[in-house]
């Protein structure tokens, strides 16, 4: 009798250890389930920009606004966009879509990938991933402010600001351009540790160039987006050292030394090496 009842005893004990495993088991499942349903960085960043942005970037977003922006892109990694970080070792620069066959010859013509995440009348947000050596020449961003974040790799950056009131040197060619004081702004190589940069439309580089150090990719937010409607079209242009033409050495510069200066000839636009990507990070709703 005794042990019957020790054996009905032990397989209650054993049921109610199977149910209280389970019940764990269901509780972590929708634990999980529902922390799964919290925002990605990609939504947190667009209901961030959304209510801090307008289309025609008047008023522009205000410090505390910049700031908000800012604080969120340093915590973004590659992963959080569908990402994976190159080899820093591999010069090819296409970990993240898998073309790891690449000959050596073939590697060093790869195009720049773009990867569209968001765009609409207030903000474009996309990635630029970069095989070693590309670059995106000298261009501007009339009007617009711009974040932008290394995801991983190396980037020299190259910028400038527009000297105001601006100084001109009219070309006396025909069919020549004339140039335009610029001061240098910046020229540094940015990395994942250089953290979020934000340019403004007539301070902080609002013109720059790209060059890559080592395969990377660039996370960037423009706001307002350039619209062709709006006027704002993309400019590319040709720095030129301060002394490179006579006629301009008169002209007053400023703080500075005259290597801080360079003048900026419009080019047209140039055949840049680049192809739409397939962005499989998560959208945003």
């Amino acid at each position: 009798m005794l042990s019957k009842l020790q054996r009905a005893t032990d397989k209650a004990r054993l049921f109610l250890q199977i149910k209280n495993q389970a019940l764990s088991t269901l509780f972590f499942t929708r634990h999980v389930s529902m922390g799964n349903t919290s925002p990605s960085k990609v939504q947190a960043l667009y209901e961030l920009c959304k209510t801090s942005f307008t289309p025609s970037g008047s008023p522009p977003p205000s410090s505390h606004a910049i700031q908000k922006i800012y604080s969120l892109l340093d915590t973004v990694h590659p992963v959080d966009f569908g990402l994976k970080e190159d080899n820093p070792d591999d010069d090819r620069g296409h970990g993240c879509f898998g073309l790891n066959q690449l000959n050596w010859t073939a590697r060093w013509a790869q195009p720049i990938t773009f990867l569209d995440i968001y765009e609409c009348d207030s903000l474009t947000m996309c990635i630029f991933c970069f095989p070693t050596a590309s670059v995106i020449p000298l261009h501007d961003h009339p009007g617009m402010t711009v974040f932008s974040k290394i995801l991983y790799g190396s980037l020299h950056v190259k910028a400038y600001d527009w000297v105001e009131p601006a100084k001109i040197l009219e070309s006396k060619g025909p069919g020549n351009r004339g140039a335009r004081l610029a001061k240098l702004a910046g020229d540094d190589v940015l990395t994942v540790e250089s953290g979020t940069s934000v340019l403004y439309p007539k301070t902080g580089g609002n013109l720059h160039c790209f060059t890559a150090i080592t395969p990377c990719a660039v996370l960037d937010i423009l706001t307002p987006p350039y619209s062709e409607e709006a006027g704002r079209l993309c400019t590319y242009y040709h720095d030129y050292p301060y002394s490179t033409f006579a006629a301009g050495k008169g002209a007053a510069i400023g703080e500075g030394e005259e290597e801080d200066y360079a003048w900026l000839v419009e080019i047209e636009t140039p055949d840049l090496y680049m192809r739409q990507g397939t962005y499989i990070g998560p959208r945003v709703v």
